[in-house]
């Protein structure tokens, strides 16, 4: 968009402005919101609408604790996807209720929703987890029920829970999907474009998100946190990128990671005896982080104990809870 040579010539910035109008007039652009219980598919299925991993993904639950922003770009559209926390009812800490916001303001930012619930459980009121403000939230926008994981069920029982949804949740429509497998993802992604109001794409059509690099190796590092130990270290632990300095190749990019956990038997977990664990920990980030930004990459790893730091809203804040993303070391 070459604005400064338009303002040379009233006649060809006026044909610049006919011609935006024009597009606004054809293209479709908006902000859908991925809502559900914890571990129900919201990353995979994000990924799969994006095209390529974004958001990480772990067997456990309540692995997604940002706000994860992805767009979708085609031809004549541009939908900007909100990966959201899984919705819990009881919230144990500061962080808790912060992420319950984000989920909050994801649902009211969106001009349509993606409610997902997992078909292996037996059938629910999908809205009965939430808060009155937030169901009629819900039914004042699109919103469409995805029933993700049918590949783990029946054919004979995904045609069950479609219809008892269909009579019973009150959602403009059903869709069964895999997000693993990529089964109905395109079905979901017609559906949302056909919901998208007329309008100007928000960003370049090539990018994918809007987060930067160092926000995604902290996910990825934390990601295999999830998927190498085990009870409370996933939950307890905070990645932060300190410092990321990018290097001419053959030389490798350097990358500064705090972890931060709440005591010193959880940094001992964490380390592992004569720091195998923690090797393990970052050879496997590592590999994946070169992977993601494609380049080679050097780690220096220090882990820290900031006792009760999912209570602190002021620490919280400053790791990106409240919306944005911070990096700095304490």
């Amino acid at each position: 968009m070459k604005v400064a040579a338009d303002h040379r010539s009233g006649n060809s910035f006026l044909d610049f402005l006919l011609s935006f109008v024009a597009d606004c007039s054809k293209f479709q652009s908006g902000y859908v919101a991925l809502i559900g219980k914890p571990n129900v598919g919201k990353s995979t299925l994000l990924n799969g609408i994006i095209g390529q991993k974004l958001s990480i993904v772990t067997a456990k639950p309540q692995t997604t604790r940002h706000r994860i922003l992805g767009i979708c770009s085609g031809p004549n559209y541009q939908m900007i996807l909100y990966d959201t926390p899984g919705v819990i009812t009881k919230q144990m800490h500061k962080l808790d209720e912060l992420m319950m916001k984000s989920v909050r303001s994801a649902t009211i930012n969106s001009d349509c929703l993606l409610l997902i619930a997992d078909i292996c459980h037996p059938p629910e009121q999908v809205l009965g987890t939430l808060d009155e403000g937030a169901v009629n939230l819900i039914k004042s926008k699109p919103t469409l029920l995805v029933l993700n994981k049918k590949d783990k069920v029946k054919q004979s029982e995904i045609q069950k829970k479609q219809e008892w949804y269909e009579k019973n949740s009150g959602m403009d429509e059903v869709i069964p999907v895999s997000a693993k497998f990529g089964l109905g993802i395109e079905e979901v992604k017609q559906w949302l474009v056909s919901k998208l109001p007329l309008g100007p794409a928000y960003y370049p059509r090539d990018i994918v998100s809007e987060h930067q690099e160092r926000f995604f190796v902290s996910e990825i590092f934390r990601e295999k946190i999830f998927q190498l130990y085990r009870e409370e270290i996933p939950y307890c632990s905070q990645v932060n990128v300190v410092r990321y300095v990018e290097r001419e190749a053959p030389a490798k990019d350097f990358i500064e990671i705090e972890i931060l956990v709440e005591k010193e038997s959880q940094k001992a977990i964490l380390l592992g005896k004569e720091g195998k664990a923690l090797k393990t920990l970052a050879t496997a980030a590592r590999l994946d982080i070169e992977d993601f930004v494609d380049r080679k990459c050097y780690l220096e790893i220090k882990v820290k104990v900031k006792e009760d730091w999912r209570k602190n809203e002021e620490l919280l804040e400053h790791f990106g809870y409240s919306g944005k993303i911070a990096s700095a070391s304490l």
